[in-house]
């Protein structure tokens, strides 16, 4: 299946709303094989919660999935669960995680496109150490089989470096519809934002926020720098988030509490405030502590005390909760329980487990 103008604008349009699409996690059994049964819950509680599409074969779902011939079945499974349980009059933007060198990644984007996803979320991770000539060519082959969001990976977790003229060249590729951005970093968040202006991009490729870390200060923030010495304001629409795959229903909440303010002259002392609340839950969820080693179990946790996990087993086994995770993890539970969505959970789990 080709890649058509009309289909990049329907891409693009749909990401412009302002969604929040969580980062799909890997449902696993005991043995750390795939447990279709709760993949296929998981995705069904992200829709029900008002998810306004999903992220599928991201960090979040593990990059791993590919090395044990995964990546297809859990794509396939996504998608197919989407179209099963929600009406076809409800527009979702499904998101297809792409990584690798340029073949594999081609590759990839061709066979999203294929099964219907409309975007793919590009990983530059296997690409370090590649000149800034190099990785613009990666992209522009990647986004001729699929609209291309970028993704600026923070470096605790495969990321690198990349500069706002870096972003300038990738915003100005003409299939590319959006950047996630994800640094975890106040002044490469900015190099993002400069090189989307700098590239006149800021009406055609739209920002959502990957910061885990500043979710509401980014979705409530305008960001203004100066082009041809006037200023240019931008503003992140939505979220595709690690951290919104738990307490999704909160977070669909969140994003359009974030989107009001954001309209009123004033941000509230109470918005500001709600930040470092998410900031402090995702510290946990994220094991901050422990430089990130238990980011995906840490969500696993969560899921797994809602009862949409059994257990919180990665691909990898050296991969789990860190030593006083759990214990951080209780501890937000206990103070941010007003952001949390056990009761939506309880009352929907029998029938997304079905």
């Amino acid at each position: 299946m080709s890649l058509s103008a009309t289909q990049v604008q329907h891409t693009r349009a749909l990401l412009q709303r302002g969604l929040a699409i969580p980062a799909h996690p890997l449902a696993l059994n005991a043995q750390r094989q795939l447990d279709v049964r709760r993949q296929r819950a998981l995705s069904r509680y992200y829709l029900d919660a008002g998810a306004g599409g999903l992220a599928v074969g991201v960090h979040t779902t593990q990059f791993a999935i590919r090395e044990v011939g995964l990546f297809e079945e859990v794509l396939r499974l996504a998608i197919g669960t989407a179209r099963d349980w929600v009406p076809a009059s409800r527009p979702l933007a499904m998101v297809a995680g792409v990584c690798g060198r340029t073949e594999q990644a081609v590759a990839e984007a061709r066979l999203a496109q294929g099964l219907g996803y409309n975007a793919g979320l590009l990983s530059l991770a296997a690409m370090k150490g590649q000149s800034e000539d190099a990785l613009i060519a990666h992209c522009e082959a990647v986004a001729q089989e699929i609209p291309l969001v970028g993704f600026y990976l923070q470096p605790a977790v495969g990321g690198m470096d990349l500069s706002a003229a870096f972003w300038a060249r990738f915003a100005a590729i003409p299939n590319v519809v959006a950047i996630k951005v994800a640094p975890f970093h106040r002044y490469r968040t900015l190099d993002v934002v400069r090189g989307l202006v700098e590239a006149r991009a800021e009406d055609r490729v739209t920002l959502y926020t990957g910061n885990d870390d500043h979710i509401v200060l980014d979705l409530v923030t305008p960001f203004t720098v100066q082009r041809d010495g006037q200023p240019v304001t931008v503003r992140f629409r939505g979220g595709l988030l690690g951290h919104w795959s738990v307490w999704t229903s909160g977070a669909v909440r969140l994003l359009e509490q974030c989107q009001a303010a954001a309209r009123e002259p004033a941000v509230s002392a109470e918005m500001l405030a709600l930040d470092s609340r998410v900031t402090d839950c995702n510290s946990a969820f994220f094991d901050v502590a422990n430089n990130f080693h238990g980011c995906i179990a840490g969500c696993h946790e969560v899921l797994r005390r809602q009862g949409l996990l059994e257990g919180t087993w990665c691909l990898d086994p050296n991969e789990g909760l860190s030593p006083g995770q759990k214990e951080a993890i209780d501890r937000v539970c206990a103070q941010h329980a007003d952001l949390a969505d056990d009761a939506f959970v309880a009352e929907g789990l029998s029938r997304w487990l079905a």
